[in-house]
């Protein structure tokens, strides 16, 4: 399994896919239009088209009812847009930049998981899109690979970018008219703990395992049983496969034993943190392998969440007697992305909250604990937390004084923007292109 598990990587982008979708099946309904494919652009190797133009359009109005789709500078603007899309897509493979099979997978898996929410089913889907799920897949599939190559890139060239605090200052004295009200907050921490399973749940997946991977050294079909038990949403549908993944990717415990399979060969089920494996190496370099796997995910029975919840509602206790909570998510909290910083969520806009989320907040007073809920933050590891209701924020004028990582973020992004523009003008100058017209 991928060591970073990069689903809310394109959110914003499977959004904008699936309005341009809508686009253009409405328009191929209609018998009054067609889509246009005329090349307007090429950029190295790529090219961009009237229909892309007229699509990103599409989702701007859609977005913003104000804008004139018609209007000849926002055209302009969206073209020089697609432009730099393109020159960025071209610098990222000069680079050598590597999407993997598995990114592009789980980023569609994504944007279908959206496309659920909004239609209600695939079913639904389908009769929208007049095609099937597994068409609409294979039709955006290039498209998300080039957009991951460029999130890629930014990543490469700009994440390390900082603001020091007299950036910060200086950029909000001349920003500080337009930054616009901060809208109601409340600031949270919490304590995660991962739902352990017993040892005997963990022997029965286990022993699961080990029978699928006796049938199909037996004669099973791999893909057929990987459909059947796989807990990898990415993978399952395509018969466990992952494709080539570079060395250094895969969890250690995974890696390790498909390397020592040869092509071909089947492992015992292997233990690694998001369950047990049965692993088929196919091919691999030094470099680079290609596997595909079953995961038996291990899963926590009611007596398992029973003792989770225990836990945490022993730590409420202590933190509700005195002890500080911080100290307490630093010492118990499974999350280690927050557990170093006293277990702190910052500050979540409360429109952002789930309804019962948010109900349940709201009853606590400022300094309440919430008591043990479910936690998913990752889907192969079930947890439950509690949570530290810290301060309620009303709405307000931003000040470097009560909201200065906003600020600060902000500053970076505009850095960033800044260093990015310069950037493309430089890639302007080395990679050809041209507008047909």
């Amino acid at each position: 399994m991928l060591k970073n598990n990069r689903i809310s990587h394109v959110k914003y982008y499977a959004l904008g896919i699936c309005m341009i979708c809508n686009v253009y099946i409405s328009i191929a309904q209609d018998g009054s239009s067609q889509v246009l494919d005329k090349v307007i652009a090429v950029v190295g190797r790529e090219i961009v088209l009237q229909s892309d133009i007229e699509g990103r359009l599409a989702m701007i109005a859609q977005q913003n009812p104000k804008i004139n789709p018609k209007d000849l500078e926002i055209r302009k603007k969206v073209l020089e847009s697609l432009i730099n899309e393109r020159l960025m897509v071209t610098q990222a493979i000069e680079d050598s930049i590597v999407v993997q099979d598995e990114e592009i997978n789980q980023s569609l898996d994504y944007m279908m998981q959206n496309l659920a929410q909004t239609y209600g089913s695939e079913k639904r889907i389908e009769d929208v899109y007049g095609m099937s799920v597994s068409r609409i897949k294979k039709n955006y599939r290039e498209e998300v690979r080039k957009q991951l190559l460029v999130e890629k890139l930014q990543q490469q060239k700009f994440s390390s970018v900082k603001c020091t605090h007299r950036e910060v200052q200086d950029f909000f004295n001349q920003y500080k008219d337009s930054i616009p009200t901060v809208p109601p907050q409340m600031e949270l921490a919490h304590i995660v703990k991962t739902i352990q399973p017993s040892s005997d749940a963990k022997e029965e997946v286990k022993n699961l395992a080990k029978k699928v991977r006796d049938s199909i050294a037996t004669g099973g079909i791999f893909a057929d049983y990987a459909k059947r038990y796989s807990a990898d949403p990415g993978s399952a549908a395509s018969g466990g496969e992952l494709g080539w993944i570079d060395k250094g990717k895969l969890v250690g415990e995974y890696e390790r034993a498909a390397y020592n399979l040869q092509s071909g060969e089947i492992s015992q089920p292997v233990e690694s943190p998001f369950g047990f494996h049965i692993i088929q190496t196919l091919d691999k370099r030094k470099d680079a392998i290609q596997t595909k796997h079953i995961l038996f995910k291990l899963g926590g029975s009611g007596e398992d969440k029973k003792r989770t919840e225990k836990i945490l509602s022993d730590i409420k206790i202590r933190a509700e007697k005195g002890e500080s909570f911080d100290e307490l998510a630093k010492m118990f909290s499974d999350e280690k992305e927050t557990q170093g910083f006293g277990g702190s969520m910052g500050s979540v806009e409360l429109s952002r909250l789930p309804a019962e989320l948010k109900g349940m907040l709201d009853i606590l007073p400022d300094g309440g604990i919430s008591e043990p809920l479910p936690y998913m933050s990752d889907p192969t590891k079930p947890a439950m937390h509690i949570m530290l209701r810290k301060k309620m924020m009303d709405s307000h004028k931003p000040s470097l004084e009560n909201d200065f990582k906003k600020i600060e973020q902000m500053s970076i992004s505009h850095k960033q923007n800044i260093l990015m523009e310069e950037w493309i003008k430089g890639l302007k100058k080395i990679i050809a292109w041209e507008i047909k017209e």
